[in-house]
């Protein structure tokens, strides 16, 4: 079985790391390069790294971040935010990220997800879904930093970005997000169910049994956090040691 990875999210906004609560309220948590390294020596198997506003204010995410960042650490590392061409995409994967993730300009023009995989492959294009609950069994897709509901299907928008070529979906609940209340267990598995490729949970994370039920419950391939990791609540080894004791495969060979 493959190992379950542990992401830290470093949501970035003026070049500094931040954190919210439903996507609002945010606070500062740090420079992105320190958080990085740490997280880099502290076992974290990814990173991500989202510039938030990016989209909303329809500029470029920032190249100098990706570089920064690129120099001071060895795991993988995802960049996105206000990412619409493949220019964009092929910048930052020249600046050092080792894949992309988009959203909005997904949305705006899913041919976009096929050209992108087409050009770069799959394994290179993470599709970052935001939803929020809008009935029973339904998930509405929000854009632009969660400003705006589309209101598409978010099962229907998984199933589509997979078909299209998108190597990987980082699913956020916008109900959960920044909650500590535990992530959205339900959507996380109906989308882990219906698509083939990996589905990372987002939104919600607050103790070690959070991360347990979105792997055993939810199905996810890998499991993101922000600010428990971010205030110190919780380290990714903390994390790793009490999924292993549950039997959950992890990497530990950093210990």
């Amino acid at each position: 079985m493959l190992a379950k990875r542990i992401i830290p999210c470093l949501d970035i906004d003026k070049g500094r790391v931040v954190k919210g609560v439903n996507f609002i309220d945010i606070r500062d948590a740090g420079d992105p390069v320190e958080n990085a390294s740490y997280y880099n020596e502290e076992g974290a198997d990814e990173l991500v790294f989202l510039d938030i506003t990016a989209s909303h204010e329809k500029r470029s995410t920032l190249v100098e971040v990706a570089k920064r960042v690129a120099r001071e650490i060895f795991i993988p590392f995802t960049i996105g935010g206000g990412i619409r061409t493949i220019d964009d995409i092929r910048n930052m994967l020249n600046a050092g990220a080792d894949k992309v993730s988009i959203n909005s300009a997904a949305v705006n023009n899913p041919p976009f997800i096929k050209e992108a995989a087409r050009v770069f492959g799959s394994s290179t294009i993470v599709v970052a879904i935001d939803v929020k609950k809008a009935g029973n069994s339904r998930w509405n897709v929000f854009i632009n930093g969660g400003r705006i509901d589309t209101g598409i299907d978010g099962l229907q928008w998984a199933k589509m970005v997979c078909n299209l070529g998108a190597g990987e979906i980082l699913l956020t609940s916008m109900d959960r997000d920044g909650t500590k209340d535990g992530y959205d267990n339900e959507i996380t598995a109906l989308v882990s169910g219906l698509v083939s490729i990996p589905v990372i949970a987002s939104g919600g994370a607050g103790k070690k049994e959070h991360f347990l039920e979105a792997f055993k419950t939810g199905k996810a391939s890998a499991a993101l956090a922000a600010s428990l990791f971010h205030y110190r609540e919780l380290t990714v080894t903390d994390v790793k040691l009490y999924l292993k004791e549950h039997n959950i495969p992890v990497r530990l060979d950093y210990l």
